[in-house]
């Protein structure tokens, strides 16, 4: 799978869990997804994309810091899948 078609399926198992009002297609691939001027995402989601990350592509994030490093955006998170893909 490539990046691209990697960064679609995180945008719709996005849209998905986290039952968001928005087509996947209005998801930028760099936007923040929490905080100021981002999808405004809280910490039920961040938790429920952690889960969602590890049942679909069995990327396990042990701690806040590394899930604050992996959860910044729809391109981090398949930087890191690709990454885990890549050691297996």
């Amino acid at each position: 799978m490539n990046e691209a078609e990697l960064r679609q399926q995180i945008k719709n198992i996005m849209v998905e869990n986290l039952m968001l009002k928005i087509p996947p297609a209005d998801i930028g691939d760099d936007q923040p997804l929490f905080g100021p001027g981002s999808l405004g995402l809280d910490s039920v989601d961040a938790l429920q994309l952690v889960v969602a990350l590890d049942k679909n592509f069995g990327l396990k994030i042990p701690d806040a810091g590394k899930a604050k490093e992996v959860l910044q955006s729809v391109s981090a998170m398949a930087k890191e899948v690709q990454a885990k893909h890549t050691a297996t």
